[in-house]
Parts: structure tokens; sequence; C-alpha cells
């Protein structure tokens, strides 16, 4: 797999050649995914903006997430990472979102969700997409992961329309 920047290039130019705009929400990558896009010199042709929404009461007033969502499924869900990529969707002009939630460790996970545990949220082409993964290795190397793999899957979204 390529690196996150080389991701973030590729997803770039497969933006711009369809003139679609990206919004991130992050909570687990702290940003990670917004560094990595804005590393691309004339990302500003493709990309919107971000939420860093580490916290659950930032989920909800900066996404719209019900507290009552939350409270259901726990921050770490694949219908919080929906509702984060939809979320931001609401509150830009961006047309594209991601969105990572997870545990990268070395502390957090709690059963069912061991450390590594992250959910993806996309919305391409109107439709949400979630996926759940469980990466390996010390936090940063979770996240490097939780990057990448974002990227790589968006891509290949964006590539389906």
């Amino acid at each position: 797999m390529l690196n996150s920047i080389e991701l973030a290039k590729k997803l770039g130019e497969a933006l711009k050649s369809r003139k679609l705009l990206l919004t991130v929400a992050e909570s687990c990558t702290g940003g990670g995914v917004s560094y990595a896009i804005t590393e691309i010199a004339g990302c500003s042709d493709w990309f919107d903006c971000g939420f860093v929404t580490y916290s659950n009461a930032s989920k909800t007033e900066l996404l719209n997430i019900a507290d009552s969502l939350l409270a259901r499924h726990g921050a770490v869900s694949e219908e919080i990472a929906a509702a984060m990529a939809e979320g931001a969707l609401a509150n830009c002009q961006a047309q594209v979102a991601l969105s990572t939630t997870g545990i990268a460790g070395p502390s957090g996970a709690v059963p069912g969700k061991p450390v590594g545990t992250i959910c993806f949220g996309w919305v391409v082409g109107g439709v949400t997409t979630t996926e759940r993964k469980i990466f390996t290795g010390d936090r940063h190397a979770i996240r490097e992961q939780t990057v990448a793999y974002a990227l790589d899957r968006l891509l290949r979204l964006v590539d389906e329309i």
C-alpha cells in the first residue's frame, strides 16, 4: 500500500477530476488524515475542512450526533463512524466525507473492542459505507495504519463513481 501522503495525492487527483470536495471527521487519528491531505500543495481545490472530535461532547456539538446514539453504540462503532461522516457533510460544503473513530491504545480497550479497533465511515455519491478493522502495533502504528486505510478505501470508493 502507498503511504498516506501518496494516497492523499492520488485521492486529491480523483476528487479534483470529479469536481468534488472532501471533509473529514476524525477522532482517534486526531487530525492525521487532515495532515496527510494538507501536505499536498493545491489541496484547497478538493479539501473543504476537517473536524477533530475527540470527545463525545464535541461529536454532539460539532457533528450533531445524538447523545442517545453515543450511549447506545459507544463512540467506537460503525454507527458513530457513519454519523460522524454524515454530520461532517451536513456542516460544510463538501460532497464526500470520511471518518475515523477507534481505540489507538495503549489503554481504552473494552470487552469486544480491543486496542486497535477502528471504525470508519465514508460517504460517496450519497451512500454511506462503514467498516470495522483491528490493527496491531503501538499507538503510533495503529494511527498510521488508520490514516492510510481511510484514504485508500476512500480512493477506491471515489474511483467507482
